[in-house]
């Protein structure tokens, strides 16, 4: 059983917080379109190693609050929110797992506000060097209007074609055994492109769903309630975090365990090496058979590498 959450107030917003276990704390930051439930196995099996496992609905998903307006989705609030939410568990730092849109805030809190950050696991999503130029203008120029990031830029329409059927959303999106990393890459440019609208039209998809019935009625019954817009609008202020990190320096010196997956098409294998200078001592483990959502495919692999690092870094 998941664990019912507990409630707190952080930065202004009241975040639903999920616990289990005593010992030394480690939290996880969800991606989209997840919840902290994603994390379920890793609660359980963290608690039973003996840490205080901690994962929040972040802001605008879930049981927590979701303001109205994009920025309040800005990377500054962001980090704030993990800061209050440190504060009210009385705890000065921490170890943290982060994935997909949880592993970029702790890209940018690794190199704006470090200190509160014991070590960092991060799951799929590199440390990306800053690009010279606005990133939504260079995706667009690279993969056209159509690239989901860039096509949440545009219009609400992603927002409302999620929100009408959450269950198919979630069916169609966490997929395993779509696509190989082989295989995608030997697809045309054009078939590159990621479009989840385009995708949800579709009445063929490649693989099979992820998640049993009950879980995808969690995260259906969960997005029903608070849609779709505030985990979207962490996507539009892609360009104001660009600019925030201006002057940055982009090294990270917290010890790092990076966990990727081989069939992962977000994200491409010259990607992770382009991370290795930008990180000082780094740990990368690659999880085969896998795709984009780690934790909740390789569930065991993961709380493996993770458990292993560190008893490692202890």
């Amino acid at each position: 059983m998941f664990p019912e959450p507990h409630f707190i107030d952080s930065n202004g917003i009241r975040m639903a917080v999920y616990e289990r276990g005593d010992g030394p704390a480690i939290i996880f930051l969800h991606g989209f379109p997840e919840l902290a439930f994603s994390w379920r196995h890793q609660l359980t099996a963290l608690a039973e190693a003996g840490y205080r496992a901690i994962a929040p609905d972040q802001r605008g998903y879930g049981r927590t609050t979701a303001p109205p307006n994009v920025a309040d989705y800005c990377i500054e609030a962001l980090i704030a929110d993990v800061h209050g939410l440190l504060d009210v568990l009385d705890l000065e730092s921490s170890v943290f797992v982060g994935h997909d849109w949880g592993a970029i805030l702790l890209w940018h809190m690794a190199i704006l506000a470090p200190d509160r950050i014991e070590k960092l696991i991060i799951l799929n999503i590199p440390c990306f060097r800053r690009p010279p130029i606005d990133p939504i203008a260079m995706m667009r120029a690279r993969y056209g209007d159509e690239f989901y990031i860039v096509d949440f830029q545009d219009s609400d329409e992603a927002d409302r074609v999620f929100a009408e059927d959450p269950a198919r959303f979630f069916d169609v999106v966490m997929r395993h055994k779509q696509i190989t990393r082989q295989r995608f890459d030997s697809l045309p440019p054009e078939r590159k492109v990621v479009n989840i609208i385009r995708s949800l039209r579709q009445e063929r998809h490649f693989g099979e769903p992820l998640l049993l019935e009950e879980e995808r009625d969690y995260y259906a019954a969960a997005f029903a309630k608070s849609g779709f817009t505030g985990p979207i609008n962490w996507y539009r202020n892609w360009t104001h975090n660009w600019r925030v990190t201006e002057g940055v320096d982009p090294v990270v010196e917290i010890p790092t365990l990076f966990i990727g997956a081989v069939d992962d098409i977000i994200v491409a294998p010259e990607q992770i090496e382009a991370m290795k200078p930008l990180v000082a001592d780094l740990t990368v483990r690659m999880l085969e058979d896998c795709g984009h959502w780690s934790q909740q495919e390789k569930p065991a692999e993961v709380n493996r590498l993770i458990l292993d690092w560190l008893v490692q870094r202890r």
